[in-house]
């Protein structure tokens, strides 16, 4: 196991609100019917869910194990009034210069428009700057999808364009502690 430093795997956000890391198979049931009843609102922006089946869902949530014992990414369900619904995570972005990582979210539609997604993607991007030498916090996203523009938006970020890979285009924002503490004062 790495030794390089952990987010905490449980941060409270509200008492209405906690992100926590996934706990594996135990998970299982519950991740995959939120995934299963959000399919409609997150397929238009993750092409993930058109491999949706419990034996995938398993994958993933072994996988985030995996990559929280590597020190590559930190994933968490998005816990709200005790229900799972939705999950966000943390990763380490290597093609970016200085140490960035990125954040991202998802809800169940019954938990959007509620502030959930900028509560969880405030208190990841506040996470990441307690990590030792994190200088910037991206948020990258289909382009059309204006949600998440939204979120990073109200964040504080600002938008540095777009970046095209092999999955194809996304809008990119920027995050430092500067713009935290100035959207928080």
């Amino acid at each position: 196991m790495d030794s390089a430093p952990r987010p905490p795997q449980v941060i409270e956000i509200d008492d209405r609100l906690t992100l926590r890391r996934f706990d594996g198979e135990a998970d299982l049931p519950e991740l995959h019917r939120v995934i299963d009843e959000s399919l409609d609102h997150l397929r238009p922006w993750m092409a993930w869910v058109d491999d949706h089946s419990p034996a995938g869902t398993l994958a993933f949530l072994a996988r985030r194990a995996e990559l929280w014992e590597a020190g590559k990414e930190f994933s968490y369900a998005i816990v709200l009034d005790g229900t799972m619904s939705g999950a966000c995570q943390l990763h380490r972005r290597e093609d970016t210069p200085g140490d960035a990582y990125e954040i991202g979210y998802w809800l169940h539609p019954a938990a959007t428009g509620r502030g959930v997604a900028a509560r969880a993607a405030r208190a990841l991007a506040e996470t990441a700057f307690r990590l030792p030498g994190v200088e910037q916090v991206l948020v990258v996203h289909e382009p059309g999808n204006e949600r998440s523009a939204a979120v990073a938006a109200r964040l504080g970020c600002t938008e540095q364009g777009r970046l095209r890979d092999a999955d194809g285009e996304f809008r990119v924002w920027r995050l430092t502690r500067a713009d935290l503490a100035r959207v928080r004062g």
